[in-house]
């Protein structure tokens, strides 16, 4: 999971001119991460002028450090797919996109996580827990994932005419995910009401810099107390499935267990869900490309890839280099920030033909939104699944479904760590 990013202006603070940065200091200075997004079916000015002026640029974060950006999709896959780029946020230069006091200590003291492991740390970490997510183990989980949206689907379908619309991130973007993630980590989905709102509070970049770190102690202490329990009285689930392969390894590692449910637990949930709600108002608001995959529902599974490269939903992925690495004619030096924009790779024109219009037929996968490279996401294929069972579903029981307000009336989550939709009115 990655930073998403605001518009304004600073002092890049450039003191290390190249000739990506000559001679447009004051162009370069404009520009801040993180780039704020408004209406998800516009393109983002800021990343185009950008990607005008060169393909990597020097610009600054929220604390006015610089810090370079990509613009295009080759170099945003190159950084991420390059062991000399860090994604240490442990290290005291590495680039915040979430400022504010504290923001540096708050990153040293970061539970452990593969997110923010580089190496054979990393692959140790990442191999320990791969093997939950594979293709065979997911098409097991298939059939319930089609029972959990079947159930909020009948919910939905109960709900009389007086108490419409609903608002459908409530109702079924949120809970399937949720549930999902609960079920699959042995997380109880009783308190899921205290997760979601934690989190939330989390992925909002306007959160109180005390709020946040409350929510943060308040996740630790519920997943510290759950897996204390399940070090005792394990289920069938992949937290208690990692205490077994701890303990036959020799020890528990109780810190790094709760870093890893902390990170799957929200990235299991707020990811699709704002995916699920950003992509049907896509195909709401586009009538012919919802009549295509209705037309065809075996083009869903290419229609979800268009909804992950269109909407960007997790856009500036930070780097630290640790070595000089000659990229597009620039030199980043070590010990510099970088960020791989995956809105600028996803929409970059000169790797996808017309890339601000949607199109459920465009038939790629060469997007970034999962990210590129060793942190790939780890749950990129479950949450693939997830999307197309509830496309299909949705629109095969609920043809009728529409918008129960304009475009310019939602409000969509400028201020996301992860970007979506708040709210999303609906009736049939």
């Amino acid at each position: 999971m990655s930073e998403t990013i605001s518009a304004g202006r600073a002092d890049t603070g450039d003191g290390q001119g190249t000739a990506a940065t000559e001679g447009s200091k004051d162009t370069a200075a404009q520009a801040v991460l993180p780039v704020r997004r408004s209406c998800p079916f516009d393109a983002q000015p800021e990343y185009e002028r950008l990607r005008a002026e060169g393909p990597i640029r020097k610009v600054a974060t929220v604390e006015g450090a610089p810090v370079w950006v990509t613009t295009r999709h080759a170099d945003a896959r190159a950084v991420l797919a390059d062991p000399r780029f860090s994604s240490d946020r442990r290290h005291p230069d590495f680039p915040l996109i979430l400022g504010g006091a504290g923001a540096r200590e708050r990153a040293r003291r970061q539970l452990p996580s593969m997110i923010t492991m580089d190496g054979a740390e990393h692959s140790a970490a990442r191999r320990a827990v791969i093997g939950e997510f594979t293709v065979k183990r997911l098409a097991a989980l298939r059939p319930r994932i089609q029972q959990i949206v079947d159930g909020f689907i009948d919910a939905l379908l109960a709900t009389p005419a007086q108490q419409r619309p609903v608002d459908l991130v409530k109702a079924l973007s949120l809970p399937v995910p949720s549930l999902v993630i609960c079920e699959l980590l042995g997380v109880p989905y009783a308190d899921h009401d205290f997760f979601q709102e934690r989190s939330g509070r989390l992925l909002r970049r306007s959160t109180p810099v005390a709020e946040r770190q409350e929510g943060i102690d308040e996740l630790r202490d519920y997943l510290d107390r759950l897996l204390t329990v399940k070090e005792t009285e394990p289920g069938d689930d992949l937290l208690s499935r990692q205490i077994d392969r701890q303990r036959a390894e020799g020890e528990i590692d109780h810190e790094s267990l709760i870093g890893l449910a902390f990170l799957l637990l929200i990235a299991g949930h707020e990811t699709t869900a704002n995916m699920i709600s950003l992509s049907v108002v896509g195909l709401l608001d586009n009538p012919d490309q919802l009549a295509a995959i209705k037309a065809d529902p075996a083009t869903i599974p290419m229609a979800v890839e268009e909804f992950l490269r269109f909407f960007s939903i997790v856009d500036s992925i930070p780097r630290l280099a640790t070595e000089d690495v000659e990229l597009d004619g620039v030199t980043v030096r070590a010990g510099e920030g970088i960020v791989a924009s995956g809105v600028a790779a996803n929409w970059d024109p000169g790797t996808f033909d017309d890339a601000a219009r949607l199109d459920v037929a465009r038939g790629t996968r060469s997007h970034v939104a999962f990210g590129y490279g060793p942190h790939q996401c780890l749950g990129q294929n479950l949450a693939r699944q997830e999307l197309e069972v509830v496309f299909e579903t949705l629109f095969r029981r609920m043809p009728d479904l529409k918008l129960a307000a304009s475009r310019e009336e939602l409000s969509f989550k400028e201020d996301g760590v992860i970007y979506g939709v708040y709210e999303l009115p609906v009736t049939w």
